[in-house]
């Protein structure tokens, strides 16, 4: 591991269970000179499990920016370290990627070490298209946020993925139910690896109703799976072919607002592909 600058390793580590965790994961903690952890406290279970004596620092949301100048020296100076987050693979909703950047901008090898992800795992098992997806990382915390975001993102032909907290759970599927309604198929995957490892499939209203019969299906951590809009590519279709209408009679802008008001897509993107067609005519 010796180099002129040291290598900046991004470790995933178990999600839940810890027999999850990888060898190559194991031999790289234990080699490297420092560990970045989001929580020192948390991350002491997992190398006291595994033997690994290699000493922490605490790497969050909070310091990032204030140490991650004195990281890139340590590095530069051919310490090689290992940054980990609480769960998973790091950077996936989690602190660290102004170092990598930082890193890349010095010319610092950043070498991942692939492992648990509940953002993969739970795709996998959710039973929903898998094969485009976009994920949204944590909802916002206050509903009027949250009910824009959930609209936003209600024409997407890509499943979504989101990640969800215990205290929040009950109300973001409340607000799914009300703004996707039973057109759609959800997955909801709590402690993913865990003792109570739970997986809740079909619309929010299902969803929500099965989570609800034990308070205890409340509790965890919880990855949330939606499957696409499939009327959005009927929508589109619909939109253009009226505004080919409209556009023969009204200004250009006019008759995108109209289509994009009456089939629910995007005004702005209708508009530049009325310019586009007409460029290439």
């Amino acid at each position: 591991m010796n180099s002129k600058t040291g290598t900046l390793y991004i470790v995933a580590t178990p999600i839940g269970n810890l027999a999850d965790f990888g060898i190559r994961a194991a031999e790289i903690l234990s080699e490297v000179n420092l560990i970045l952890a989001e929580d020192t406290r948390h991350a002491a279970k997992l190398l006291k499990h595994y033997g690994i004596t290699t000493r922490t620092r605490a790497f969050h949301d909070h310091n990032e920016q204030t140490y991650s100048a004195e990281i890139i020296r340590l590095l530069l100076n051919g310490e090689d370290l290992a940054l980990i987050s609480d769960a998973g693979t790091p950077l996936i909703s989690d602190p660290g990627y102004r170092l990598v950047r930082m890193a890349r901008e010095q010319g610092i090898d950043v070498s991942p070490i692939p492992g648990p992800s509940a953002l993969t795992a739970a795709i996998s098992a959710s039973g929903v298209a898998t094969d485009r997806f976009c994920f949204e990382g944590f909802l916002p915390s206050k509903r009027n946020q949250r009910i824009e975001t959930l609209t936003k993102l209600s024409q997407e032909q890509r499943t979504i993925v989101f990640y969800e907290s215990s205290h929040r759970i009950k109300d973001a599927l409340e607000d799914l139910e009300a703004i996707y309604g039973e057109g759609r198929e959800i997955c909801v995957a709590r402690e993913i690896t865990k003792k109570f490892e739970s997986f809740y499939f079909g619309s929010p209203a299902t969803v929500r109703e099965q989570i609800a019969v034990n308070s205890n299906n409340l509790k965890g951590e919880f990855v949330i799976v939606v499957s696409g809009n499939n009327d959005a590519d009927k929508a589109w279709a619909n939109a253009c072919t009226l505004v080919n209408r409209l556009k023969l009679e009204l200004p250009i802008k006019q008759a995108c607002r109209i289509a994009a008001d009456t089939f629910s897509v995007s005004k702005n993107e209708l508009y530049n592909c009325v310019l586009a067609e007409r460029r290439s005519e």
